[in-house]
């Protein structure tokens, strides 16, 4: 099977690190400790318990599965420290044109892309149409509720806690 590349922000590299020794370290244990716990009670068949701590398991092993093959086929994208054009890692405010409304976004890679905390992928349509402008440019995102028209206030590098040589 093709492995494809994950393209990573340093930040995000070492987030989705974090995750997997946790995952590994601790929390194997945990559901180790559950299901022996769980097998006290007798006979695993008909067991809630311990068919509860089983599918934690299952999760558990499958995350650390899906974490490992991402950071194999990582990319680690350098950032500048100082960046006055929109990329992967940027922290962007825009103003929406039509609603008044101010927004921040930090623009990362799909395996790290969070909408609820604003963290925006950089395949995403919002960003696309934000990557390489500067502030003061309108641009036009031709997003699935129509075209959002936003005009960019600000951009910064958000994460550039490592360079991709440290990662490595």
């Amino acid at each position: 099977m093709l492995e494809r590349e994950t393209i990573l922000t340093p930040a995000g590299f070492n987030r989705l690190k974090s995750e997997l020794d946790t995952l590994k370290i601790t929390k194997r244990k945990e559901v180790t400790a559950k299901i022996r716990e769980a097998l006290e009670f007798g006979d695993p068949w008909g067991n809630p318990e311990y068919e509860m701590a089983k599918q934690e398991q299952a999760f558990v092993e499958g995350r650390i599965k899906t974490l490992e093959s991402l950071l194999e086929n990582a990319k680690v994208v350098k950032q500048a420290k100082q960046a006055d054009t929109i990329q992967l890692g940027s922290l962007v405010s825009v103003l929406d044109l039509e609603t008044g409304d101010e927004h921040s976004y930090i623009i990362v890679g799909s395996a790290e892309a969070d909408p609820l905390n604003n963290r925006i992928s950089y395949k995403s349509p919002v960003a696309q149409a934000l990557l390489g402008h500067r502030a003061g440019d309108v641009v036009e995102a031709d997003c699935p509720i129509g075209v959002v028209r936003l005009r960019v206030l600000a951009v910064s590098a958000a994460e550039s806690e490592l360079t991709s040589e440290e990662v490595s």
